[in-house]
């Protein structure tokens, strides 16, 4: 059963369109910036084992995978096809608006280590998402969600839009937890910037993660 954190006004969006067309034109830019990306990959060269089997939600076409590690399979979820089929990391990959239909067509305990950059912050019904999560990772498996305090604002949640980056943090583990999840490793870092205004202390996109790991007992649960 879903367990249910956030309220009605919670979920509202000013643009009430179908997030289909918004996203209907690919769009094939960095969304964050070189700091952010450099510390999310070494996060995943660190947190993500070789030979594992992935799953990207809420991709695009940069997966931001650490480039010299294998892994078993990674697939690919978004809303636009064409940057997910120009995603070499890539494996397979399907489209799905996750705000309409929340239901993974994944088998249960099928993958390794679950990843969301910058998209939790435009889900309108998180707590079934992190279910779904929960279900479909092994036992042992890592969730990684990531975000910086970029967004599309007009496509972000009232609760997103109007909260502060550590409460952003907070409702993502809040989330979790009413779910089944343990508590959650909260992670908020400064980057700094790439190339030159970095080497005066120039500051990158904030990092901030949220890193849950399902029970190695959970099928005892």
């Amino acid at each position: 059963m879903v367990v249910q954190v956030l309220g009605e006004a919670d979920r509202r969006k000013s643009d009430a369109s179908d997030d289909a067309l918004f996203y209907a034109a690919p769009r094939f830019v960095q969304h964050l910036d070189g700091g952010f990306r450099s510390r999310l990959t070494n996060l995943y060269r660190q947190r993500l084992p070789a030979g594992a089997q992935l799953l990207d939600l809420m991709t695009s076409w940069v997966s931001h995978l650490p480039e010299e590690i294998s892994y078993q399979s990674v697939i690919g979820h978004g809303l636009n096809a064409a940057e997910l089929q120009a995603n070499p990391r890539l494996d397979r990959f399907w489209v799905q608006n996750l705000n309409q239909d929340q239901t993974l067509p994944l088998e249960s305990a099928s993958v390794d280590a679950a990843l969301i950059t910058a998209g939790w912050q435009y889900l309108q019904q998180p707590e079934a998402i992190a279910a779904e999560l929960l279900r479909i990772l092994r036992p042992g498996g890592q969730l990684v969600v990531a975000f910086s305090n970029r967004m599309f604002a007009q496509k972000a949640p009232k609760i997103w839009l109007e909260g502060s980056d550590q409460d952003h943090l907070r409702v993502v583990a809040r989330v979790l937890m009413a779910q089944g999840w343990p508590q959650p490793e909260l992670v908020a870092e400064s980057t700094r910037s790439a190339g030159p205004l970095g080497w005066l202390g120039g500051q990158g996109d904030p990092f901030f993660a949220v890193i849950a790991t399902k029970p190695i007992a959970w099928q005892d649960y």
